[in-house]
């Protein structure tokens, strides 16, 4: 009888859960902003850096806590960006390694560091309208 009453604003999801996957997007903005304000690039302080590495932990941690909800594209997004991430700074390196390579490196790197951004921002726009995002 006395169980709260859920929040139909929150379409059945655990508020705790919205707060942590708010919390995730929060470390991840830390890492780009790192990225932004340091010799880091935007990039390599997304992937390589604390506040990002523990949000993909809390991600994979809580993962299945929000399976099945509008929550999980969420998941899938933060995880996702991160991996893609890595694999955009693998062919940034192989093109640093050839002379030839280093101009277009240059320009991988600032368009991984903005695409990085750009899924921040999306991803959180969306988590505060309560709605899934686009994969």
């Amino acid at each position: 009888m006395n169980e709260p009453i859920p929040d139909p604003d929150l379409q059945g999801v655990r508020p705790s859960l919205v707060q942590l996957t708010h919390f995730i997007y929060g470390l991840h903005a830390i890492a780009v902003f790192i990225g932004i304000t340091s010799a880091a690039t935007v990039a390599g302080g997304f992937v390589f850096g604390l506040p990002s590495l523990c949000a993909v932990f809390l991600n994979y941690l809580k993962r299945s806590d929000v399976k099945g909800t509008w929550l999980e594209s969420h998941f899938l997004w933060q995880i996702r960006t991160f991996w893609f991430t890595l694999l955009g700074l693998f062919f940034y390196g192989l093109l640093v390694i050839t002379i030839i390579g280093i101009p277009l490196a240059w320009i991988l790197i600032a368009v991984l560091g903005l695409w990085v951004g750009y899924r921040v921002v999306r991803g959180w726009v969306a988590l505060f309208g309560v709605k899934p995002v686009g994969n």
